[in-house]
């Protein structure tokens, strides 16, 4: 069997396994991570693949839980937006048959909701209003404290984010192409691992980190994929310049706005259970670094990201669950020890080695993981 063809079946298998898995942890079709907090709604969300009907379009302040089943043959994601397509909550990869909730709290304001069948374009969008006064959940002094914390964290990996893309983009751009494969994957840790505020910023994030395909009709493709494709696929960057010269552009603006954004403790708990989401549902078949197969750094930088949230939360946590901290740690560390079986040197193995077995251990372990940080979130809506 030939390398590509080896290559073709991993990903095929790996991609059937993580369905499998993702079926599985749905239970028959739901999937709620274990989102049960003090939201007095449950507002549905009917996902198709022309149409996203939402039960309420008027809401009063506070926390709200939409649960968004989709009905359509693609998979699907919900978003909340706030002004500016600043996203407020979501939920990616709802295949079709699942349900799944997502909590998020909602001062008063104008917000736009939105269903992305085939997870590509600007969604199906509705209007909704949030209206009245509720007490934030950052009014408790140590989730006040966990959003600051979680900041600086944020603050420390864009400082260094925008210094590794520069070191990338100038190899690019000086036709270094062995120097930009291997800064690739080093730039590529620091935005793995602050996801979560990275992509509050909707207009952004597709243009940074968007894969092929992922594009509506009439963009272009752009971002750290389109330069992989280059260097790997045809070790051809001499038109890839003016990309080179937007990405760091649009990673500098990342940089900058995060400085100013903080996030609120449901988008914190959300966003460490998103992180793991991005592994399951992208990093472990293959399809994220298609080209450089250096998909285990993303891996890596997304289970570190995701707890450096947890962590935040920590002390909250410790005093309101303290089995779930207990039962976090351990899973962390599991999945930390089956990661680390792939170290080579101070990277990673590639993806394409990997066999199926090797990955069906990850995809385990990340699967229990991932269950027992879905619970965070009902944690902290219990305040």
């Amino acid at each position: 069997m030939s390398m590509h063809a080896r290559n073709r079946t991993i990903l095929a298998g790996a991609t059937a396994l993580a369905a499998a898995l993702t079926l599985a942890a749905c239970g028959g079709g739901s999937d709620t991570g274990g989102a049960t907090g003090d939201a007095g709604d449950d507002i549905a969300v009917a996902a198709g693949d022309d149409s996203c009907d939402v039960a309420k379009a008027d809401l009063d302040a506070g926390t709200h839980r939409f649960t968004v089943t989709n009905g359509g043959s693609k998979v699907t994601e919900f978003y909340v937006y706030a002004d500016g397509d600043r996203v407020m909550g979501e939920v990616e990869n709802i295949a079709p048959g699942v349900a799944r909730e997502l909590l998020v709290q909602l001062p008063a304001g104008d917000y736009e909701t939105a269903c992305k069948p085939g997870m590509i374009g600007d969604g199906i969008r509705s209007t909704l209003t949030v209206s009245g006064d509720a007490p934030s959940l950052s009014q408790d002094e140590t989730l006040a404290q966990a959003g600051t914390d979680y900041q600086r964290y944020v603050q420390s990996q864009t400082g260094a984010l925008v210094e590794q893309t520069t070191a990338f983009v100038n190899a690019v751009k000086a036709g270094d192409v062995a120097g930009a494969k291997a800064l690739y994957p080093v730039a590529r840790t620091y935005w793995e691992r602050i996801e979560p505020v990275a992509e509050s910023f909707g207009d952004l994030d597709p243009i940074i980190d968007g894969r092929e395909g992922d594009q509506a009709e009439g963009e272009d493709f752009t971002g750290f994929h389109r330069l992989e494709q280059a260097l790997w696929q045809t070790g051809d960057v001499s038109a890839m310049g003016p990309y080179a010269d937007q990405l760091l552009t649009n990673v500098q603006e990342i940089a900058t706005r995060a400085n100013d954004v903080q996030l609120d403790p449901l988008q914190l708990a959300n966003g460490a259970k998103a992180l793991l989401d991005e592994i399951a549902n992208g990093k472990i078949t293959g399809e994220e670094d298609r080209y450089s197969h250096t998909d285990l750094w993303d891996f890596a930088a997304n289970l570190e990201g995701s707890q450096a949230a947890v962590q935040a939360l920590r002390p909250y946590l410790a005093e309101n669950d303290a089995d779930l901290v207990a039962e976090i740690d351990d899973r962390f560390a599991a999945t930390g020890q089956e990661l680390a079986q792939y170290r080579s040197g101070d990277g990673w193995t590639s993806y394409d080695q990997l066999t199926e077995e090797q990955l069906r251990g990850l995809s385990d372990s990340i699967t229990a993981l991932t269950g027992s940080v879905s619970q965070v979130a009902a944690v902290v809506a219990q305040r």
